[in-house]
């Protein structure tokens, strides 16, 4: 495949895979008849996985790591385990984290409809209006707060 099907394939931008090649990330690609890059099913593989890498934010200097150990073959299969398990483990902090932040939107959104009106007491929207609501209250004390939200 060109290297516009693995840009597409992969999620990265061929600009992006010419710069892994070049720093040594991706290997160098095989060149057809022509001079043009050609890419295979490994290639799509790696490069996919190297986006995956980019979306959790690894660092290029550890994606550049790992691949150095990855071209060393099994013997580095320890190492490699145990950096993705590194990366693992701040992603389910910081999925936890979310899930708090989440749960925080969610009880501020429906105090609003409370407030609102617009809530039923199951803790279920309703579109009547109840009327006479005050101004939202976010501080300890009753006091509205206009920097709180």
């Amino acid at each position: 495949m060109r290297i516009s099907d693995l840009a597409a394939k992969s999620g990265l931008s061929p600009d992006t895979i010419r710069y892994y090649e070049r720093i040594g990330l991706m290997p160098q690609s095989v060149r057809d008849g022509g001079g043009r890059r050609s890419y295979g099913a490994q290639d799509l593989a790696w490069a996919s996985f190297l986006q995956k890498l980019q979306a959790i934010n690894m660092p290029m200097r550890d994606r550049l790591e790992y691949s150095r150990l990855r071209a060393r073959g099994d013997a580095t299969l320890r190492a490699r385990r145990e950096m993705l398990e590194t990366y693992r483990a701040a992603l389910v902090a910081r999925q936890a984290e979310l899930a708090g932040l989440v749960a925080t939107l969610d009880a501020k959104i429906i105090h609003y409809h409370e407030m609102e009106g617009t809530v039923e007491d199951d803790g279920s929207p309703h579109s009547h209006d109840r009327g006479g609501c005050a101004a939202p209250l976010d501080r300890p004390g009753g006091r509205p707060n206009a920097h709180a939200g």
